[in-house]
């Protein structure tokens, strides 16, 4: 959903509005100059009602795997918002770019994805930190060692 636009004024500086039901936010970008590959591309400084700039995000650039398009990418967060917005901006014609957000995704919980469905084939576990019932004291479970033993005379 396209929430805002940013455009190049006389001073070279991107500036524009983001707004949304619950955010209205002047922004500008400042460009980030670094030699890292990963760094960002530009920060992204909202206006305050006091009438000064705070950084509130990064963008980066990124490609488009399915056009080879370059868009820039990234999230704007503070405290007075409910949750970071991820938003992307996107080049047009005229050298403004559009800002359009995004939902973040929920990750897969990788831990429940490999755990044993239903629980019955699980070893014996003692909560207590003894040893879980049906082990022998000293097994570890790791089995023999096939190092060689040096017997000490």
């Amino acid at each position: 959903m396209n929430i805002g636009s940013i455009k190049q004024n006389e001073s070279g500086i991107f500036m524009g509005r983001i707004s949304t039901l619950a955010v209205a936010m002047t922004i500008a970008l400042k460009p980030v100059h670094s030699t890292n590959p990963r760094a960002p591309r530009y920060e992204i400084h909202a206006l305050t009602p006091g009438r000064t700039w705070v950084q509130v995000g990064a963008l980066f650039e990124l490609t488009s795997n399915n056009t080879g398009e370059a868009f820039l990418n990234g999230r704007i967060d503070d405290p007075s918002l409910s949750a970071p917005l991820q938003v992307s901006a996107f080049r047009q014609d005229d050298g403004s770019y559009n800002i359009v957000w995004q939902r973040a995704q929920k990750r897969r919980d990788v831990t429940s994805a490999l755990a044993p469905k239903g629980g019955d084939d699980l070893p014996p576990f003692a909560a207590d930190g003894g040893e879980p019932s049906g082990g022998t004291p000293g097994d570890d479970g790791l089995g023999e060692t096939t190092a060689p033993v040096e017997e000490v005379a």
